[in-house]
């Protein structure tokens, strides 16, 4: 049976879905839902516009995927048109991509966006980006193929998050890929959540939560998150290779052989999937292609565009597809690659390069003094909240902040530059490099660094962490951390503070108890900071 719903609005559409999705199953009973495979749409909602239809569409496996379907107005027999793919987010339904869905079919597209498998009603269970769920993809577009009136010679895939990392990875198995814009994504999953050999706490709870929420993990999964948070180092090869055969930076070469052009977009203050490997993997990519950053958190630059506000994020992914799916000359490919937004006056730098970011030179700020740790207690100093700090930053310029003279030194080593008489632009990656000698042989450390305003309250420029394991203990060896890159303006009158405490609530760390890190300077490998800065 169909049921057609006319409405006069995207707003009223996206209420009648909403309303059916609130009568549907929960996503556990939908595990033992049949698996049609019939290309007959099971409701249809239209406007003057764009047509959408709703579909059990047959994924990898027999599985059966609910999807929906935006084709252009008027699309008569024998009529083609581009195709995009949109699969949703991690823990998000069909509905995600609703209102950027409409306008891109309203433009000329056919878009088809679907729950990923195992989540909600879709069947199956969650591989998190394995090969199951990029051989969804393809049949995906087999079936898009086969029953709208997509071009097979203008196939396009997007998406947030979980889908911007499906699509990467699809886009590396699946040759008819054209053009890709991942927004919010990840290119290496390790470096992601496991950056600085440390778990990142905050992230993968909150995926694994939502994940246990809204779907069915699999029991691979199970395994890879109870091993993960569990610290259970005798299984971290296993989990490494795990994340590696979900990670496109592992599958650059095919994506290169491929040719797709991949637009990249990503928030500095991401706390699920940081900037610096989207940044890394961009530079490897040969073909066209794109890089954005701007102030946020995980999803926060492209959410609002997901509400059906005006939102640039989008405006440059719809910008994209029209270039390399439609062959529009609209000038996206002439303007400089990498595009940045600083988290102080949110314009738009254009650069030719990911290198070229930090290309007004390094500055170093000297940590000559040696510094004792206690560990174990949380000084105060901390990377904030996951999804919540960033989001404050990007709307109110309000980052994690600290009031530096006051941090305790006995669990919190502290360097500062002197006063700035000019302003500082904080261009791309700092870097760390001192070091350390511990009194045990594991321990974590995370480095921050601070704008210091003059009564000393330190606002969060960027922080990592750093675990070891078996190390000899009371052993000296030299660390060099890549912190998260960002853009930020330090003022004149401020000055910069290095900052190194044992405890951060967004990470687990693995400092025994009564155990000491010391932070030195040796004459001939001298301790600093490395800032890259923007050209004045």
């Amino acid at each position: 049976m169909v049921r057609t719903v006319r409405t006069t609005s995207t707003a009223a559409a996206m209420a009648a879905v909403l309303a059916a999705a609130a009568l549907g199953l929960s996503p556990h009973q939908a595990q033992a839902a049949p698996t049609a495979t019939s290309a007959a749409p099971s409701t249809a909602v239209s406007d003057a516009s764009s047509e959408l239809r709703f579909y059990d569409i047959p994924g990898s496996g027999g599985i059966t995927l609910k999807g929906n379907v935006f084709t252009p107005a008027g699309a008569g027999a024998g009529a083609k048109y581009p195709l995009i793919v949109l699969p949703t987010s991690w823990g998000m339904p069909q509905i995600e991509y609703i209102v950027q869905a409409k306008k891109l079919a309203d433009s000329g597209y056919v878009v088809v966006s679907y729950t990923s498998r195992g989540f909600w009603l879709s069947g199956g269970e969650i591989e998190t980006a394995g090969p199951a769920d990029t051989a969804d993809v393809s049949a995906v577009i087999d079936w898009a193929l086969a029953t709208t009136p997509a071009d097979a010679a203008h196939i396009g895939l997007g998406g947030v998050s979980y889908g911007a990392g499906i699509s990467l990875l699809a886009s590396a198995r699946d040759p008819r890929v054209k053009a890709v814009v991942a927004l919010s994504g990840w290119a290496d999953l390790i470096e992601s959540i496991y950056s600085g050999r440390t778990q990142h706490l905050q992230a993968a709870g909150l995926l694994g939560a939502a994940g246990y929420l809204t779907g069915r993990p699999g029991p691979e999964l199970q395994q890879i998150l109870g091993d993960f948070l569990g610290s259970k180092l005798d299984k971290e090869p296993q989990m490494i290779e795990w994340g590696k055969k979900r990670s496109a930076a592992e599958q650059v070469d095919r994506i290169n052989a491929n040719g797709a052009a991949i637009m990249l977009g990503n928030a500095w203050g991401d706390t699920i999937f940081p900037p610096n490997q989207y940044a890394a993997f961009f530079e490897k990519l040969t073909g066209p292609k794109r890089l954005e950053f701007r102030p946020g958190d995980h999803a926060t630059a492209e959410g609002t565009g997901l509400l059906g506000l005006p939102n640039d994020t989008w405006t440059n992914a719809h910008r994209w597809f029209d270039r390399y799916l439609k062959g529009e000359r609209n000038g996206v490919d002439t303007e400089a690659p990498v595009q940045i937004k600083s988290r102080s006056d949110n314009r738009y730098e254009g650069y030719a390069d990911w290198k070229s970011v930090g290309s007004g030179g390094t500055e170093k700020v000297m940590l000559s003094d040696s510094e004792h740790v206690f560990t174990g207690v949380d000084s105060g100093a901390n990377g904030g909240i996951v999804l919540l700090s960033s989001v404050l930053d990007q709307f109110a310029q309000a980052p994690p902040i600290a009031s530096v003279p006051l941090l305790p030194r006995a669990f919190a080593a502290v360097w500062q530059s002197p006063r700035y008489a000019e302003e500082r632009r904080v261009r791309g990656t700092v870097r760390v490099h001192t070091t350390l000698t511990p009194t045990k042989s594991d321990g974590t450390f995370v480095a921050y660094l601070y704008d210091v305003g003059p009564l000393g309250i330190g606002k969060l420029i960027s922080n990592a962490p750093y675990t070891f394991h078996d190390r000899p203990a009371g052993q000296s060896f030299g660390v060099d951390l890549d912190l998260f890159s960002t853009a930020y303006d330090v003022p004149a009158g401020h000055r910069l503070a290095v900052v190194v405490d044992t405890v951060d609530p967004l990470y687990i760390e693995h400092n025994p108890t009564g155990a000491q890190l010391t932070f030195s300077s040796p004459r001939t490998d001298p301790s600093y900071v490395s800032v890259p800065l923007r050209e004045q």
